[in-house]
C-alpha cells in the first residue's frame, strides 16, 4: 500500500455531495428530530441556557422518538460552562446510566446448561434495568438550569397532549415485532394493528399526564405512587425492578476526562462509558502522524493508520473497562503519551496488523483479567448537541438500548422500559450482538451500571500554558466542536471519524457529518465500512490485508449506514455556530437564532 502524496486535506475522497451547514449567530440545537430541536430552540429563545434546552430536548425526544428517546432508559450529559473556572463552575459529566436491580444475578440469563437464553436479556420485563433518565434530566435542570423543570418540560407535555406527525420513515419503525408482543405498546404505537398512516397525529395522553407529574415533582418517579406503579407492574410480569431499586437510584456527577490533540483540548466521557478513554487513546496514537500529508479524508493511507489506532485502543477497551464504582481501571496508563508512542511503533505503514498477532507494549499496563469485559449500545441510542448565546455547551447521549427498548410500555404512564441489562455480560467470554467479547469486569451485579460506548465530547482550543508559580484552574480556550453519536460499538469510531474530518482534514461540519464511516473494534478482525464508502479505498485496504465488510452489501434496498452524528462547530473566523445534522435520517434538524 503506497502512501499518498502531500495534499491540503480539504477534499473528501470520492466526495460526499456538498450540503450547507446550518449557520446561526447566537445559539444552536442539533437533534435527530425536528420537533425536539424546536423544543430546545423555544427554551433558548425564552432565556434558557444550554442545559435548559438540553433538558427540554431530552424530554421532547421521549415523546417523538420512542425508539430511543426515553423516560425509561438512561445516559450521559457532558456540560461545559462558557467560562469554566472556580467562580463560574467547572465542566462536569452527569452519569444517569441505568442500574441492575438489587435482585439481579450474574447468571440470570442462562439456562440449566449455562447457555444464554436467546432474547431474555433483550425483550420483555426481565431485560429492564432501573431507569435513570428522569433522575439525570431533573438533576441537570435543578443544578445547572435557569428556568425550572415545569417550563423546560412544557414543549414535551404539549407534544404528548396535542400529538405530533411522524414521518413515513418513523411510521415504518412502529411495525417492530417486539411492540406487538406487549398489549400497551401494541395499543399506543400500533393502534392494535390499525397502523398509523402518513398525516395522522400520534397523541399520547397517558404520557402527557406522566410528564405533568414529573414536571410537578420529579422525585415521584422514584418514590411514592409512580414508583410503586412501575415496580408492581414489572414484578407482576416477572421482572426484577422493585420500589426499593427506584428509591435507591441516583444520578452521579463525575469528572470528565481531558486530553489534548494537535492543539485542541478534548473534554469527554469517563467510565462507565468506555467511549472517552478509547477516544483519547486513539487520538494519542494518531497524534504522531500528520494525517493530511498522508492524503485526503477517507484516503487509503489515512484510513489505514486510523484503523490501526482503533484496533489497539479497542483491545485495551476489551481488557480493562467497567463500572468505576465496582473496579479500578488503568485510565492514566491508557491515556499516557508514552504508551501511545509505544503502540504507534507497532503499526506497519504498509499493511494490516492481524488482531490475533497484536502484543501490548510491555511495561505500561497491569495484567488484564482472564476474560475481557466489553459492552455495547444498540444503534438506537440518540445524541444531541446544544450551544447557547453565552457559549455554554452540552453534549448528551442517552438510550433505551435496542429499538423501543424492552418493548414494554408501563400502563397508565405511557413510556417504554429499557432493555439495558443486555449491556452486561450475560455469559463471560461469549460475543454479544456486536461481536464484542464480554467478561468479569462487566458481569451482572446488583445495583451495578453496565459499561457503555456513548461518547459525548466537547472540543476547545488548548489553553495558553500556565506560567510557573501560577494557579492552574481549568480554563480552556475557545469552543470549537460539540459532538457525539449513537451506533453501538461504532459510537467511538464515529466520533473519531467526525473529529478528524473537521480538525485535521478541514471538512465543513455538514460534509464531515455525512461522510461515509469506517470502524474496527479489534475483534472480530473486520474493517467495517458503510455501503457508500469509496470503493477504490476499500479495495486498496483489502489488498493491504484487511478483511473489509461493506454494510448491507447484499441488500439493494438498505442504505448500509450506522450512527447519527448531531454536531455543532464554531467558526473561528466569525464565531458563528455551524450545525451539522446527520442526513442518514430524514427527520432531524439543526436550528437556532
Amino acid at each position: 500500500m503506497s502512501v499518498a502524496p502531500c495534499l491540503p486535506g480539504r477534499a473528501l475522497a470520492q466526495g460526499v455531495p456538498a450540503a450547507p451547514a446550518t449557520r446561526t449567530a447566537h445559539a444552536m440545537v442539533v437533534t435527530i428530530h425536528h420537533d425536539a430541536t424546536d423544543a430546545g430552540v423555544e427554551i433558548l429563545r425564552a432565556g434558557g441556557n444550554a442545559v435548559d434546552a438540553a433538558v427540554a430536548v431530552g424530554f421532547a425526544l421521549a415523546v417523538v422518538l420512542p425508539q430511543a428517546g426515553n423516560l425509561g432508559g438512561g445516559g450521559f450529559m457532558l456540560i461545559r460552562p462558557a467560562h469554566p473556572d472556580p467562580d463560574h463552575g467547572e465542566p462536569t459529566f452527569l452519569d444517569y446510566r441505568e442500574k441492575a436491580p438489587a435482585a439481579a444475578t450474574a447468571d440470570m440469563y442462562l439456562d440449566e446448561e449455562r447457555n444464554v437464553v436467546p432474547g431474555l436479556s433483550t425483550v420483555g420485563y426481565l431485560s429492564a434495568g432501573v431507569p435513570g433518565s428522569v433522575a439525570g434530566l431533573s438533576y441537570a435542570e435543578a443544578h445547572f438550569g435557569k428556568l425550572g423543570l415545569a417550563r423546560v418540560m412544557a414543549p414535551a407535555i404539549r407534544l404528548a397532549r396535542e400529538g405530533y406527525l411522524p414521518s413515513d420513515e418513523e411510521l415504518a419503525t412502529f411495525h417492530d415485532e417486539h411492540l406487538t408482543r406487549f398489549p400497551e405498546s401494541r395499543r399506543i404505537f400500533q393502534r392494535d394493528g390499525d397502523f398509523y398512516r402518513p398525516g395522522e397525529r400520534l397523541v399520547q395522553p397517558e404520557l402527557a399526564r406522566c410528564l405533568e407529574s414529573i414536571a410537578a415533582d420529579p422525585t415521584g418517579f422514584y418514590h411514592g405512587d409512580m414508583a410503586r406503579q412501575i415496580a408492581t407492574f414489572v414484578q407482576k410480569n416477572g421482572g426484577l425492578i422493585s420500589a426499593d431499586d427506584l428509591a435507591a437510584y441516583e444520578c452521579k456527577e463525575r469528572s470528565p476526562l481531558i486530553g489534548h490533540y494537535h492543539g485542541y483540548e478534548i473534554l469527554t466521557a469517563p467510565p462507565p462509558s468506555s467511549g472517552g478513554i478509547v477516544l483519547l487513546e486513539t487520538l494519542n496514537i494518531l497524534s504522531g502522524y500528520d494525517l493530511p500529508k498522508l492524503g485526503p479524508d477517507r484516503s487509503t493511507a489515512q484510513v489505514h493508520v486510523i484503523t490501526e489506532a482503533f484496533r489497539r485502543a479497542y483491545m485495551d477497551r476489551g481488557d480493562y473497562l467497567g463500572d468505576p464504582d465496582f473496579l479500578t481501571m488503568p485510565l492514566a496508563q491508557m491515556a499516557s503519551a508514552s504508551y501511545a508512542a509505544a503502540w504507534r511503533k507497532t503499526i506497519d505503514r504498509t499493511k494490516s496488523s492481524p488482531s490475533a498477532t497484536l502484543v501490548r507494549p510491555a511495561g505500561f499496563m497491569p495484567p488484564p483479567p482472564s476474560a475481557p469485559p466489553a459492552a455495547h449500545e444498540s444503534p438506537q441510542t440518540t445524541h444531541f448537541s446544544v450551544v447557547d448565546a453565552d457559549g455554554n455547551a452540552v453534549a448528551s447521549t442517552y438510550t433505551l438500548n435496542f429499538p423501543f427498548g424492552s418493548g414494554v410500555t408501563v400502563p397508565g404512564l405511557g413510556f417504554l422500559l429499557n432493555d439495558e441489562m443486555d449491556d452486561f455480560a450475560s455469559k463471560q467470554g461469549v460475543p454479544n450482538g456486536f461481536g464484542l467479547i464480554q467478561g468479569p469486569a462487566n458481569a451482572i451485579a446488583p445495583r451495578k451500571r453496565p459499561l457503555s460506548s456513548m461518547t459525548p465530547t466537547i472540543v476547545s482550543e488548548s489553553s495558553p500554558p500556565v506560567r510557573p508559580g501560577e494557579a492552574e484552574p481549568h480554563v480552556p480556550g475557545r469552543l470549537r466542536l460539540v459532538l457525539g453519536s449513537p451506533g453501538g460499538s461504532t459510537i467511538i469510531t464515529t466520533v473519531v471519524n467526525d473529529l478528524i474530518s473537521v480538525l485535521d482534514n478541514g471538512l465543513d461540519i455538514q460534509t464531515a457529518t455525512d461522510a461515509p464511516r469506517f470502524h474496527h473494534q479489534f475483534l472480530p478482525d473486520v474493517l467495517q465500512v458503510e455501503k457508500r464508502f469509496p470503493a477504490p479505498t476499500a479495495d486498496a485496504l483489502a489488498a493491504a490485508g484487511y478483511v473489509v465488510q461493506r454494510a448491507a452489501a447484499f441488500d439493494e434496498k438498505a442504505e448500509g449506514v450506522w450512527g447519527d452524528s448531531e454536531l455543532i462547530a464554531v467558526d473561528p473566523a466569525t464565531n458563528e455556530l455551524l450545525g451539522g445534522q446527520d442526513h442518514r435520517h430524514h427527520f432531524g434538524k439543526a436550528a437556532g437564532y
